[in-house]
């Protein structure tokens, strides 16, 4: 071999890498720990069956992955698994025995700043503060994972299913969370996307805070005392998200602006399907609110809102508009349907004949003085509403529907969650929320 081939056969030693070489790691106390300290970047550690005594940290890029009969167990010592590295993948096993303080956010799993690009599939976390917490890494996968929260008796005092803090462009996806606080809590970041999970048994199904250039898309809530609460955020796409059974609202806006919210169904028995509060510049468009004690309550000066083509159904009182000023609820000539709307379309253009007008004077006053309730069926009450109905110049500011829609646009629930909805139906009459309080709408 000459001089110049021997250089040329030492070069490719050196800049060929090495594979990635692929680790059985037995069960037993100190084994994963071990087996991390011991591996390559970039090393496959397959767990068997059998308990994994933790907490453990890794350090260096990995995957592990392992059955959901591999337990990782951190017998109840702060956080069990601790991602600390990038292009780290965890993989099928169970995770279980958080510690329990809250303010550390003792978690299943937590990714650290600088832990960028993790993925966590397909595991199933149960029996920890905080399932999954995404604390800072950037580029989170979070996909598939099945999360049972903890059950005890305050709901505000357990940890949230999957929680995102300060953690831009992270992806969660598929995933099913149930019991626990918030199914997921996203505080402080940006540029992520929820989408495709199913949430049970929670204060709210999806919580945001001050969480801007996102999406919350084709997830699933039911039976939670809130479903969608997007909060201080700004430019968030709320689409084809599902509503069943909720308690309070089914979806919340408040002080959020800018957000597309379409294709979304709120059904079965919230006191407020939409619930609107100082929101500024919202596109609401071809949603469906049906059954709620209120179909959309909106207040607290929001502006430059735009409600057309969504579909008010059988609610008890379909708008409550607390403010004097007038609002148009159509655009290019679409409004939205109204079941209590006695409508006709003479020339069969699918737009009602008629403009709508959900609220009046006496409204107004029941809002401020409910005792006047009492009053409702009195000769001199029906004497007013006629004559606002006669002469709609007496009217005071409100909201006015000019393009009232003939068909109600429809969102079909799949039958397995259909089942789910059928379940839970009345739950709330029993009266017993423990202590959630959803109108302290700064308590998170």
């Amino acid at each position: 071999m000459t001089l110049r081939r021997f250089a040329l056969f030492l070069a490719l030693l050196v800049t060929t890498p090495v594979l990635a070489g692929e680790r059985p790691v037995p069960p037993g106390p100190g084994q994963l720990a071990q087996a991390i300290a011991g591996a390559a970047p970039g090393d496959v550690l397959v767990l068997t069956g059998g308990a994994y005594p933790g907490p453990v940290t890794i350090d260096r890029p990995l995957t592990i992955a392992g059955p959901q009969g591999a337990v990782v167990d951190g017998l109840g010592q702060g956080t069990v698994i601790t991602v600390a590295a990038p292009d780290v993948t965890l993989r099928g096993f169970s995770v279980t025995g958080s510690g329990s303080v809250n303010q550390n956010l003792d978690a299943g799993i937590k990714i650290l700043k600088g832990a960028d690009r993790a993925v966590i599939q397909d595991t199933h976390l149960s029996g920890n503060m905080h399932g999954i917490d995404v604390h800072g890494g950037r580029d989170a996968h979070v996909i598939g994972n099945d999360i049972i929260g903890r059950q005890n008796d305050r709901m505000n005092e357990r940890g949230n299913g999957i929680y995102v803090w300060n953690s831009p462009g992270t992806l969660v996806e598929g995933n099913t969370v149930r019991f626990g606080r918030d199914g997921i809590f996203s505080n402080a970041s940006r540029d992520g996307t929820y989408r495709n999970n199913v949430f049970r048994d929670l204060r709210f199904a999806v919580h945001y805070m001050y969480t801007h250039r996102s999406e919350v898309s084709g997830n699933v809530s039911i039976g939670n005392h809130l479903g969608f609460a997007i909060m201080f955020s700004d430019r968030v796409v709320v689409k084809d998200n599902l509503s069943l059974g909720d308690r309070e609202h089914g979806l919340m806006l408040n002080y959020a602006n800018n957000a597309d919210v379409s294709g979304n169904l709120v059904r079965g028995g919230a006191k407020k399907c939409l619930f609107i509060y100082n929101a500024h510049k919202n596109l609401i468009y071809d949603n469906r609110f049906q059954g709620c004690g209120i179909g959309i309550h909106f207040t607290a000066g929001s502006e430059r809102n735009v409600l057309t083509g969504n579909a008010f159904v059988t609610n008890r009182e379909q708008v409550k508009y607390v403010g004097s000023r007038h609002m148009e609820w159509s655009l290019d000539g679409r409004g939205n349907f109204w079941s209590d709307h006695p409508a006709y379309d003479l020339n069969g253009d699918g737009i009602a004949d008629g403009v709508y007008r959900p609220n009046d004077l006496m409204d107004h006053i029941l809002w401020s003085q409910p005792a006047a309730a009492l009053l409702t069926g009195a000769p001199a009450v029906q004497l007013i509403r006629w004559s606002q109905q006669s002469f709609p110049a007496t009217l005071p500011g409100g909201v006015q529907d000019s393009a009232p829609l003939m068909t109600a646009p429809d969102i079909a629930v799949p039958a397995e969650y259909a089942a789910d909805e059928a379940a839970v139906a009345g739950r709330w009459a029993k009266g017993s929320y423990d202590d959630i309080d959803p109108d302290d709408l700064a308590s998170h």
